[in-house]
């Protein structure tokens, strides 16, 4: 059986929620870097991760590493690989990103037309062809470089895996799909306990939660670009990948997820993307001003996005808002409440010390998940 290299990046800060994911699919990890995991795993495990994996944005196939410190070195190298195990003929292919840190190469736009030019030299070669119409599927390449070392990637995913296809409206300060999934996933929330998220939006952190809880694959809904290369990844690894996350679904489950906002207006966006995810039966969206949240259940779970002041019109309003929300969540008896925020000051206006307090990059704005812990409920009675 051969074995492939795969890179998934994350969001900084999230990387061990991605590396629990791919381990729980039965894949070996190689590193773990600064917003990326590398594993392995036979020609199934691109379908399988595509299909399964909640926190991460692409699967790159990795095709090569190497050294270059000068262009003709990357050109040399680049045109060793062996591209036609990979590239058909007819095959659209370019160097979509190339990111470089500290490193003698630097220009982004010289090194991806370089290395275009690398790979139509061996491919002229070998498929004995002077001229490419590249009218078949689309294989975009990501390369990185990082201290000379250059590592080249093929992406099989096409549309970032954020999007799961459900999310048509949005709120003016969204969190992405994949963000939400392993903000969830950081906590001990499971499908038989309350999750409320009181600053809800279009409701990204409900739907997520549902996804999660009735194992509903995240990919179930969306084709991969790698789908289309017919001579790579044969039909029935996709096909496989579709049966086995339709099989764990689970079909009769209650949840009580709720999701509350104070725009009207989002609360309705909220609702329709719950159906286009088909979870809408498992969440209770409604209108809800944050002084007006109270509960009488214990145990409970809040994961929220509040407003952390984008704008600096916003900002003034900053310390009334989280001594508010240290207030209705400081009321809720033995609640946990998870709070991910911009707001360096929330801790002080809440009014208590975060349990935990992990610095995430929601792209490259830093952010602070605010893990406050509640008690665990008691164990229930064992029946003898």
């Amino acid at each position: 059986m051969i074995k492939y290299e795969y890179i998934s990046p994350c969001h900084f800060g999230l990387e061990a929620v991605l590396k629990r994911e791919i381990k729980d699919l039965g894949y070996e990890i190689t590193n773990v870097d600064n917003g990326k995991v590398t594993y392995t795993g036979d020609i199934n495990l691109c379908a399988r991760a595509n299909m399964f994996l909640r926190t991460t944005e692409r699967v790159l196939l990795k095709v090569a590493s190497f050294k270059a410190e000068t262009f003709d070195e990357l050109f040399e190298s680049t045109k060793a690989i062996p591209w036609e195990e990979y590239i058909p003929s007819d095959g659209r292919f370019w160097v979509a990103k190339a990111n470089s840190i500290n490193s003698k190469l630097f220009s982004p736009s010289d090194i991806q037309s370089i290395m275009k030019k690398a790979i139509v030299e061996r491919m002229k070669k070998k498929y004995k062809i002077e001229w490419f119409e590249e009218s078949g599927s689309a294989y975009p390449l990501r390369v990185t470089i990082i201290k000379d070392e250059v590592t080249v990637c093929i992406d099989t995913s096409g549309e970032s895996l954020h999007r799961r296809g459900y999310r048509k409206l949005i709120s003016k300060a969204p969190i992405t799909e994949t963000l939400a999934a392993a903000l969830i996933m950081l906590t001990p929330w499971n499908k038989d306990r309350i999750l409320v998220d009181p600053f809800c939006g279009s409701g990204t952190i409900p739907i997520e939660a549902a996804l999660i809880g009735a194992k509903i694959a995240p990919g179930i809904n969306r084709s991969f670009l790698a789908e289309s290369w017919k001579g790579f990844f044969p039909d029935k690894i996709w096909k496989e990948a579709r049966d086995e996350a339709r099989d764990l679904q689970l079909k009769d489950i209650d949840m009580n997820i709720q999701g509350y906002d104070i725009d009207g207006e989002i609360v309705k966006a909220a609702r329709q993307n719950a159906r286009m995810a088909g979870v809408d039966h498992l969440i209770h969206f409604q209108q809800k001003d944050l002084s007006s949240l109270s509960s009488s259940k214990k145990y409970g779970f809040i994961i929220t996005n509040p407003p952390y002041g984008e704008r600096l019109e916003e900002q003034k309003n900053l310390p009334g808002l989280y001594k508010e929300i240290g207030k209705v969540f400081g009321s809720l008896d033995a609640w946990s409440y998870y709070i991910i925020t911009g707001y360096e000051n929330a801790e002080k206006y809440i009014g208590r010390k975060a349990d935990r307090n992990r610095k995430v990059y929601n792209g490259m704005m830093k952010t602070y998940f605010y893990q406050f812990m509640g008690p665990k409920p008691p164990k229930a009675k064992s029946i003898n």
